[in-house]
Order: structure tokens, then C-alpha cells, then sequence
């Protein structure tokens, strides 16, 4: 092969008039191959291949073919998207003789026609009827000739940064009339050559793995040669549609000299030579394989850090991870992008108020899509480069395939959270992250925990039911913050084949950090009357539930403090595993804290929140070992008796920080104190703070940047001392802005983001369905003018008339009058079982197993997605409010959806705007999910809003979550939120009104799906062996779900939660060093 500098072979005149004479008459032989390809650097607007539908930076050009380049997807090569583009802007020519280039405007037919805005070479437009020879260098415009910047938006074209001339002379004995090279793909010679160059390049691998440190990792990055199977060739001349190319035609680099000034590279090497060919990462060509003609049997899997499908890292090699972007970017010629698995890449402004879907990979080909309603993964992150932090949230993560796919750079800190069974429940800080690819120093991946009181018998090392399953991105740059809340995990599947929604929004950049966005409330009104958003402070909360235990992580929650969320398009609405209890009110000033150096009176408070701790060790000193005449028992009920109660039953207690103690320096006390004589200082020392609050709370106080107020419940703390028991003694610490907060960039050092962090993730929030009912309580929804509430999701969990009027009375369904005795019910009006019951509130959308059947992606492609169990199905067959899943728009019938989406739609007449709202993000229908409403200290006295009597005291969630809420509010409150739109403007990924289901459909549950493999096979034996190698492909395919138990255990309204051994273990170390005095 012979490469030609483009550069030797300028003219002084670069401008003809179009003249086909200029072309040689006489072509040359027949057996020689002369290509060019270029390297071009798109100006603003990427440039888009017909055959792939993908962004390319490398053109591919056979000689003597004009290629279009236009608006017009069909009779164009290259398409550029823009209103200013004509049909057939221009035209390129390679003239394989003189080595040049050639550029016209328009295009050639009977009559000549020219683009309506102009072409233009380095600002000099180019004339009708003339033809410019560009060259290494030249920057092509299209519809305006200023350089840089174009004054009619985003500049479009080109500039030619490097120009590869092949010509490759072929014996005349074997190329033939049947014998054709692919055209998309490195010229090789015949095919003893191509298999030459595979053994050496399979060689070299393999001396590359074994003198690497790292093996492992160095297998991960190495190219797959498939000799079993090929890639179509996109673009054939004449060739039979089967002709198939080898999977990696590797050409050997000889020599990498440069050429003048343009760094054209030198290849040498004839066709018949038989050299060795020295493989080196640096100067390899391969083709990517094309996920769709894998043979998928011979993917190898490789567990990263032990995690299994179920769990959250799985680092397979597989073949659609596999990208040449792992090699050096300084390959030879940069070849045509249809050589490899190429995303369509470009800048996509957010949906505003709206939700897209994924965009899907076709089979074989990828075709050019219109669809502006789709975006992938790598258009989400473009542009990478400029990225300075990025932040994940999954189920589960193939680490490899999105390092690669995305060609994240190697250097930019990436923080992953995700879900591992063993890690996840262990209760050891060491399983809390870790570090798995050595190549990627900054990248860690992060095991959110799970809570002890949700697991089977409060001991961790049973687990329980749960997991980690949001799927959010968050993307920081020097100028924005861009947020993704999407239903895909971050595997290949999920983004490429299987139908998903997501939700993005960027957020400008603050020229002061705003702390106090970290503790916005919902019902903040502006200076300009309209309610504030709380979306920044929802967002740090989640996030540092995910980070609060890896320290190192903690600087993300003080990132975002530096931008304005004050613009966002919906409400967060996250969910948490634990049990948590409904916020209680800060009523009165508190009279004693713990912070900062100023008396109670003197301070002006201002709340950020409240966090549930308990008391550890309040036992030790009432034991009857130790308290033998009961005398301090008998003070403590004194004390107790005497102290105030407020309207929720609790008296407050004072914290006293105990630095002096050897074993925690920063331990802290809490005391009752004798509110006859607070002057005196009398008081008895109930126990302490335990270690996992207490190393947050004493370094903020000490800092005086926060300062904390502490109530108890007396006959909680009586009972338990009385009894000596184990139960957990409930302690409600109230935090305020202390006296240091107004400076607190001033204040704030490295050793606080993680107690700060800390702070934000312990403050109590309304999450699932308590968080649903906070947003949609803001407005009031007039009932009789409902016109659908519907929820589809790919799992239905173990739902029961129980949950369905608690999810209902959460998102603000309210009951008509029944009867006028229902009417002096101090809950009238609430939304209860007994209503459900007569009038189902709610319509299901989950696919009927004929669906399924007849899917183009056969049933195997959603065994793992769809997950309903048979029992939930019979609870809910009679109720008739299950409606099938018909994917919208219809190019997606076929693929599986794994949506999670409702909506509740009002509409006063036919011809007004729709209101109501609509959720989108990783929510199923399950109570694991969303909240089960169990009952709690506070089940009589709640707040005055009735709906929390429906909702219970205490909210049992199993998840980690995330979603966003997108609200068009009814007309009477639209001045409220200065929101005017319409609902109807946000399209849903399946078919409204959804058809119901028929006397015979049956949703396609696990069971269901197994039988209906059976009834397409006709001997059990070929479903299992069927199943069992279908298996690998539908955990590469989508690797979603873990199917949720059928029922749940634990009733948790009848467990009493009990004291931590570990808390007991603490304050027992603590009370052996301190003074056992009573007085304060």
C-alpha cells in the first residue's frame, strides 16, 4: 500500500469553473483500489452518516463518486440537521490521479443547482458552476462565511484536519469480477495476509497480558477476533447481500512517519508480503463488532469485585463493550466510523417540563432517525471533554461497556453508586466502596447501606427485601450542573433495546455558593410570591443518604450548593430504605441547645430540620444492680412528671458536649433537668448521643456553624428505665442555623463535609408516598372533573386495596359524599380501603402475556424485566382495573418497556387544557418502592393535615429510589406557581386510555412466561437447554430486575425497634469513664 500527502500536490489555484474534463478520462486499472479518507473536526452542528445515523469525524471516500452533503436524509451521504442546510447543499469528489479533493455548491443534474445560503472555503464563498480543491487545513462553511462564531446561531462544517490517499495494487490473479473489498473497512489484500496479521495480533496480545501488572485489565481492553463470525459490510458495491468482511482485519503499521506539515502518516506495505506484523495499542486498526451479529455463546463474563447479575458491578467482557477508543486515539487513517459502533453524538437542550425516551439500536444497520423525542447516553454526557465531575446512581452497572461506550477520559473523577447484595447489607465500612478498574484512579464505586430495622429480624446478616434502584446522573461542569433522571440502569440493554424514560435539566452556575438551598422547605414563598423550589435541597438529601458513609464522597453535597436550582421543571421525589417517622415541628423557642457561644434568648433562630436519633445507654444507671434503694429511678420519674409536655407528648432534654472523655472526644450527654430549680443546675444524666450521630453533631456545634435542641417522650424513657428493657428510646434533635452560618464559607473547612453530609442525609423528609402527598397537597383537585389516573411500571409488587388508597390519598384523591353518616367521621373525605374497595381509584398498565408472546423480542427479552407475581394477580383479577401495555409511538411496539410512569389527568370541557401531573423515574408499583403506611407514637397526635391518618405515623420503604413530578396545577392556582400549560404536552410511552384486559388476558407473570415458552417448544428438554443459553443473553440483553418477594414478611407496625448492640457497647465504654455525679 502506498499513502500519499494530500499536501505535495496544491496548486496555485484552488478554484475552477466545474469542468469534467478535469477528471482523467482514461480510469486506472481495474485491480488497483484507491481511497481516501479524511479527518474533519465538525463546526458546532455534527455531521451525520446516512448509513449509520451516527456523528462521524472520518469521511470515507471512493474515487470518482460525488457525496451529498444536505438536509435531505434520503439523497444525501452525509446529513447535516439545520434549517439553513438545502436538500443538497454540496458535493465532494476524490480524484484518485492528481490526489485531490474537489468541493462544489449544489449539485449536478440537468440543470446545474446551487444551495440557497452558500458554501463557503476559509470565509471566501464558492461561486455557481465553480469547483475549490480543499487541503489539509481549510475550514468549510455552510450558510454563512464568517469564521468562529456564526451570527445565525450554531456555525456549520468542517474543518479538514488530515487527508489519507490509499492505493492498493492487487494481484490480477485473484481480484476477479466476483471478488469485491468492502469499502467500510481498511483495505486488506486476500486473505492469507488478513490472517497473518490476526495471529500476530493475537501474539502480541497475548505478550501484552503477560508482562502487564495488571492482566486482568489489560484483557478488558483488548479486541475480541471472532473467525467464527462477521460484520455486514454496510456499503457494498455489487456485492451478494451475505459477503461478509473478517471481524478484525488489522494492518500492520510499519512506519509512522509524517508528512510536511500536516501529520499525513506513511504507511508501506504491498499485498503479497508476508512480515510479521509488530501489534502494538498504539498504532492498531480493528473493527468493532456490531452487537447484533455477535455470537453471543462466546462472550466471556468477568465479575468485577465479586458481583454477581443480581448485584450492582458487573464488569463483562462483552463484545458491544468493546470500543477502539480504549486504543490510542493516533490510529492510522481514523477509519470510517462504520467500522465501528459510533454514537450519534451532539448538543440536545433538555425537555423542559417533559420526559423522552431512549433512543433505540436497530438491527444490522443503524438508521438515521428523525425522532427529536430520543436521546442516547453518550448525547447526555456530550460534551465529555469538558466534564469536571460525574456522579451515578444505578441498580445495576456494567462499568467496562459505559467507559468505553461513553469513552469516558481516564482522568475525570467518577463516582458510582449501585447495588451489591453482600456490601449493602454488611455493616462493615470497608464494603462501603472500593475502587475496581486501575486504569480509572478517580473512579469509585459506592454501596449505599441498608438499614438494620428492615431487615429479617433487625439483624443485618440476614438482609431483607430491598435494593438500590434509582438510576440518576449527575454531570458537573465549570458553567452547569446537569441532572438525568432516567429508568435505565447503565448497561448496555437498558439504553440500546429496551425502552426507557429520561428526564435531564441543566442548572446555571452561582456566583456565591447558597448554602441554605440545602435546607429549602417546600412550602418557601420568594420575594416574587411564588413558591420556591426545594429540588436542590430533595437532591443533596438523596444523594448524601448514598455517600454518608464513604467520607471521601462528601464534597458532592457541598458542589451543590454552587448552582441555582431555582428554575427546575419538577419536584424530586425520592424514596429511602428504613422506617421512618412523620416530621415533627419545632413549635417554641427551645431553652437549651448544644453550638456556638451565645445565650437562647440573645440567639434568632432560624430551622433547617429535624433528625430522629435515640438515647444509647439509658439503662446503666437505673439497673437495680446499681440503683438498689431506686432512688434515681425515683428522681428521673420526678423530674419527668414535672416537665412539660408539648401538643406531640415530648419535654425537652439538654446536650451537653463531654470532650473530655478518652474513648469519644466527641461524645455528648443528655440530661433531664429538674425544672423546679434549672437555676441549681439539677439534673440526671439519661445516657448519650449515639456514636454515629454524635460525630457529626459535636464538630457543627463545636464550630458554632449549627446549634441542636433535643426532645424526648417521658413515658418512653420512663417505661425503659422502669423495665430495664432494650427498646430503642426515641430522641428528636431540632437543628437551627447557629451563630457562625451567616460565614460559613469562611468557617467551613474539609474536616466538615462529611458531618455536614451527614446532617443532610439523617434530616427527616417526606419520601415515596409521603413526598407524593407533600407536592400534590400544595393544590387542591377538583374530583369531578378527573378524567384518568393511571400507573405502568415493568413490576408490579405485592399490592392490596390497602395500598392503592393509601397511594391514592397520597396523590390527593379525595371521596364524594356516600352517605350523611360518613359525614361526622373526622376523617371524611380521606380516601380509605373501604372506598377502594367499592370504586377502584386506579387503572394498572402492565403487558398481557399474548403481548409477550408476540414480541418481536420473544419472551426471553423480558423475563427479566417484568415481574407481577401470580398471587398479586388473583388479589387484583376481580377488581378489574388491570389495562394492557401498548408501546407508544409505534416504531417501539416490539420492545420491552421498562417505564415506571403515572399520571392523574383533569380536564373541565372537552376543548380546555388538561392539569394534573405526571411521574416519571424508578418507581414500580410496590409498596418496597413507595411506602407501606404502618402506625406509630404519633398516630394521635399528628399535624391537623387529615390525609396523614391514611398514610400512618410511620412509613416502612425498602428502596433507594428516585423520580421527578411534573405538575400542571389546576387554573385557580396557576398565578400560584406561574405555570401555564398543558398536561396533554407530555407524551406517555404507551397507548391512553390503555385497553383493558379481556375475560381471558392474563398479565405476563413469571409463571405465565415459563408456560408459554413450553407451548413454543415441543419437548420440556429443549426449553431448559433453550432457557439455559438464552440465559446469558437476556442478562447481557437487559440486566434489570430482581424480582421482589411475593409477600412480605415483617408486619412492621408490630415490631418494636430495639437499642443497637453496638450503641449499647458504646455508651457502656462511655459511662466507664465518666463521672457518675448527677449533677450537670
Amino acid at each position: 500500500m502506498k499513502l500519499y500527502s494530500d499536501c505535495s500536490h496544491h496548486t496555485n489555484s484552488k478554484r475552477h469553473r466545474l469542468d469534467f474534463s478535469l477528471l482523467p478520462c482514461k480510469k486506472p486499472r481495474t485491480n488497483v483500489l484507491n481511497t481516501a479518507y479524511l479527518q474533519i473536526k465538525p463546526l458546532g452542528i455534527p455531521l451525520i452518516q446516512k448509513i449509520t445515523g451516527s456523528s462521524i469525524d472520518t469521511i470515507h471516500l471512493q474515487p470518482y463518486k460525488p457525496y451529498s452533503i444536505g438536509r435531505n436524509c434520503s439523497r444525501c451521504d452525509f446529513i447535516l440537521e439545520d434549517n439553513r442546510i438545502s436538500n443538497i447543499h454540496c458535493q465532494i469528489l476524490f480524484d484518485p490521479l492528481n490526489k485531490k479533493l474537489y468541493l462544489c455548491d449544489g449539485f449536478r443534474s440537468s440543470k446545474f443547482r446551487v444551495s440557497l445560503n452558500g458554501v463557503f472555503v476559509n470565509g471566501v464563498r464558492v461561486a455557481k458552476g465553480e469547483v475549490v480543491d480543499i487541503c489539509v487545513g481549510d475550514e468549510v462553511s455552510f450558510g454563512c462565511g464568517s469564521q468562529g462564531t456564526c451570527c445565525m446561531g450554531l456555525p456549520i462544517g468542517f474543518c479538514l484536519q488530515k487527508a489519507v490517499f490509499v492505493q492498493e495494487v492487487g494481484d490480477r490473479n485473484v481480484v476477479g469480477k466476483n471478488i469485491v473489498l468492502p469499502t467500510d473497512c481498511a483495505p486488506v489484500g486476500y486473505a492469507g495476509y488478513a490472517l497473518i496479521a490476526k495471529a500476530n495480533v493475537l501474539l502480541n496480545m497475548c505478550r501484552e497480558i503477560l508482562s502487564s501488572n495488571h492482566p486482568v485489565s489489560r484483557i478488558h481492553k483488548c479486541v475480541i477476533l471472532d473467525y467464527g463470525k462477521g460484520v455486514r459490510c454496510h456499503d457494498k458495491i455489487g456485492v451478494d447481500e451475505d459477503f461478509k468482511f473478517p471481524v478484525a482485519s488489522i494492518i500492520g503499521v510499519h512506519s509512522g512517519k509524517k508528512a510536511c506539515s500536516q501529520e499525513i502518516l506513511l504507511v508501506e506495505g504491498e499485498p503479497g508480503q508476508a512480515k510479521e506484523c509488530d501489534f502494538h495499542k498504539d498504532d492498531a486498526l480493528a473493527n468493532e463488532v456490531e452487537a447484533c451479529d455477535l455470537d453471543r455463546k462466546g462472550a466471556e463474563q468477568v465479575n468485577n469485585d465479586g458481583a454477581s447479575h443480581e448485584d450492582g458491578v458487573n464488569a463483562n467482557v462483552r463484545e458491544e463493550a468493546l470500543s477502539t477508543a480504549s486504543m490510542s486515539k493516533g490510529v492510522v487513517g481514523q477509519l470510517d466510523d462504520t467500522t465501528k459502533e459510533k454514537k450519534r453524538i451532539g448538543v440536545v437542550p433538555p425537555p423542559g417540563k417533559k420526559f423522552v425516551l431512549n433512543r433505540l439500536a436497530s438491527e444490522g444497520p443503524p438508521k438515521f432517525s428523525d425522532d427529536h423525542n430520543a436521546v442516547s447516553l453518550p448525547e447526555l454526557l456530550y460534551p465529555i471533554e469538558n466534564l469536571e465531575l460525574l456522579f451515578i446512581a444505578t441498580f445495576t452497572a456494567d462499568i467496562p461497556w459505559f467507559l468505553s461506550y461513553c469513552e469516558i477520559p481516564a482522568d475525570l473523577p467518577v463516582t458510582i453508586a449501585c447495588h451489591n447484595t453482600e456490601r449493602c447489607w454488611s455493616s462493615s465500612p470497608d464494603k462501603r466502596s472500593s475502587k475496581p478498574c486501575s486504569d480509572f484512579p478517580n473512579l469509585v464505586v459506592v454501596y449505599p447501606p441498608f438499614p438494620e430495622v428492615i431487615a429479617f429480624g433487625q439483624d443485618l446478616r440476614k438482609s431483607g427485601i430491598g435494593c438500590h434502584h434509582p438510576k440518576l446522573l449527575v454531570l458537573q461542569r465549570k458553567d452547569s450542573l446537569r441532572v438525568v433522571v432516567t429508568s435505565a440502569n447503565l448497561v448496555a440493554g437498558q439504553w440500546c433495546r429496551v425502552t426507557n424514560t429520561i428526564w435531564w435539566q441543566d442548572f446555571p452556575r452561582l456566583d456565591v455558593p447558597d448554602y441554605l438551598s440545602l435546607f429549602t422547605p417546600i412550602s418557601e414563598v420568594g420575594n416574587n410570591g411564588h413558591l420556591v423550589s426545594d429540588f436542590g435541597a430533595q437532591l443533596a438529601g438523596f444523594m448524601a443518604y448514598l455517600v454518608a458513609d464513604v467520607p471521601s464522597q462528601a464534597h458532592w453535597i457541598l458542589e451543590l450548593t454552587n448552582y441555582d436550582f431555582r428554575g427546575s421543571a419538577g419536584y424530586l421525589v425520592a424514596s429511602v430504605p428504613g422506617v421512618h417517622s412523620c416530621h415533627i415541628p419545632l413549635i417554641s423557642k427551645p431553652k437549651h441547645f448544644l453550638g456556638g457561644d451565645c445565650l437562647p434568648e440573645l440567639c434568632h433562630f432560624k430551622s433547617v430540620g429535624s433528625v430522629e436519633a435515640s438515647v444509647a445507654g439509658l439503662s446503666h444507671l437505673f439497673r437495680t444492680s446499681v440503683d438498689l434503694s431506686g432512688a434515681r429511678l425515683k428522681k428521673l420519674a420526678t423530674y419527668l412528671g414535672n416537665c412539660g409536655e408539648n401538643v406531640y407528648g415530648m419535654s425537652e432534654v439538654i446536650l451537653k458536649r463531654d470532650s473530655n472523655i478518652p474513648a469519644d472526644a466527641n461524645a455528648v450527654s443528655i440530661l433531664i433537668p429538674n425544672p423546679e430549680n434549672l437555676s441549681l443546675g439539677e439534673c440526671v444524666q439519661l445516657g448519650f448521643l449515639p456514636k454515629n450521630f454524635a460525630k457529626w453533631v459535636a464538630p457543627l456545634s463545636d464550630s458554632g456553624l449549627f446549634v441542636f435542641s433535643a426532645y424526648i417522650f417521658p413515658h418512653e424513657v420512663l417505661n425503659a428505665a422502669l423495665e430495664g428493657s432494650s427498646s430503642k428510646v426515641h430522641l428528636i434533635l431540632h437543628i437551627s442555623q447557629g451563630s457562625s452560618f451567616s460565614a460559613i464559607s469562611e468557617v467551613i473547612r474539609a474536616e466538615h463535609f462529611s458531618a455536614i453530609c451527614s446532617l443532610i442525609a439523617s434530616l427527616q423528609r417526606c419520601w415515596g408516598i409521603w413526598r407524593l402527598q407533600e407536592v400534590l397537597g400544595q393544590f387542591k383537585w377538583p374530583e369531578h372533573l378527573e378524567t384518568d389516573f393511571v400507573f405502568g411500571a415493568s413490576s408490579i409488587g405485592s399490592i392490596n386495596a390497602k395500598f392503592l388508597a393509601a397511594f391514592s390519598a397520597a396523590a390527593g384523591k379525595r371521596s364524594l359524599r356516600f352517605s350523611e353518616s360518613e359525614e361526622s367521621d373526622p376523617d371524611w373525605g380521606c380516601w380509605s380501603v373501604s372506598q377502594e374497595l367499592r370504586n377502584p381509584s386506579i387503572r394498572i398498565i402492565f403487558p398481557t402475556i399474548e403481548r409477550v408472546k408476540n414480541s418481536s423480542s420473544g419472551i426471553l427479552a423480558s423475563r427479566r424485566i417484568l415481574c407481577f407475581s401470580q398471587k398479586t394477580w388473583h388479589r387484583l383479577k376481580t377488581m378489574r382495573i388491570l389495562h394492557d401495555a401498548v408501546p407508544c409511538p409505534g416504531y417501539r411496539i416490539g420492545y420491552p418497556m421498562h417505564v415506571k410512569v403515572a399520571r392523574r389527568r383533569f380536564q373541565s370541557k372537552k376543548d380546555a387544557s388538561s392539569f394534573g401531573w405526571v411521574y416519571c423515574g424508578s418507581h414500580n408499583f410496590s409498596e418496597a418502592a413507595w411506602g407501606r403506611p404502618v402506625s406509630g407514637l404519633l398516630d394521635k397526635k399528628t399535624n391537623g393535615n387529615s390525609s396523614y391518618s391514611s398514610l400512618g405515623s410511620r412509613l416502612h420503604v425498602s428502596n433507594y429510589e428516585l423520580g421527578i413530578l411534573f405538575i400542571t396545577p389546576p387554573p385557580d392556582a396557576q398565578g400560584k406557581t406561574n405555570q401555564r400549560t398543558n398536561l396533554d404536552d407530555i407524551v406517555l410511552p404507551f397507548v391512553v386510555p390503555p385497553p383493558k384486559y379481556r375475560p381471558a388476558d392474563k398479565p405476563a407473570t413469571p409463571q405465565e412466561m415459563r408456560e408459554a415458552l413450553f407451548e413454543q417448544t415441543e419437548l420440556r428438554k429443549d426449553v431448559c437447554e433453550a432457557e439455559n443459553d438464552a440465559e446469558k443473553v437476556a442478562d447481557e440483553w437487559v440486566q434489570e430486575e430482581i424480582p421482589e418477594e411475593e409477600e412480605e414478611v415483617i408486619e412492621a407496625a408490630d415490631f418494636v425497634v430495639k437499642e443497637k448492640e453496638d450503641e449499647k457497647a458504646y455508651a457502656e465504654k462511655l459511662w466507664s469513664q465518666v463521672d457518675s455525679s448527677e449533677n450537670c
